[in-house]
């Protein structure tokens, strides 16, 4: 299992970023795929997760209406569009799959908030 995800970067407040998690080694149109996380001193949190058909959506409440999940199943990819950003979505994010009872997690990609 791989996972690969990119388009971080920095972005003035207000601004939108749209990541994207490249997936290989499993069969992707079976499987779950999420968005999480982490900055600076505090604990990995789950911002969106998406069913294996894309037809169902949950996100933390602090990013709906903001952020939204989709995939594509015909190229292994799931993304994470980010509008109306804060300096408070400034983490690393990372995509993770659970094909079996192992998570697998991508290297992350950083995202900063600031003006």
């Amino acid at each position: 299992v791989h996972l690969v995800e990119s388009g971080g970067g920095l972005v003035q407040p207000g601004g939108s970023l749209r990541l994207s998690c490249a997936a290989s080694g499993f069969t992707f149109s079976s499987y779950v795929m999420s968005w999480y996380r982490q900055a600076p001193g505090k604990e990995r949190e789950l911002v969106a997760r998406i069913n294996n058909v894309g037809s169902y959506t949950t996100y933390a409440d602090s990013v709906k209406g903001r952020f939204t999940i989709s995939r594509d199943n015909a190229k292994n990819t799931v993304n994470l569009q980010m509008n109306s950003l804060k300096p408070e979505d400034t983490a690393v994010y990372y995509c993770k799959v659970q094909p079996g009872l192992r998570e697998y997690w991508g290297q992350g990609t950083q995202v900063t908030v600031s003006s």
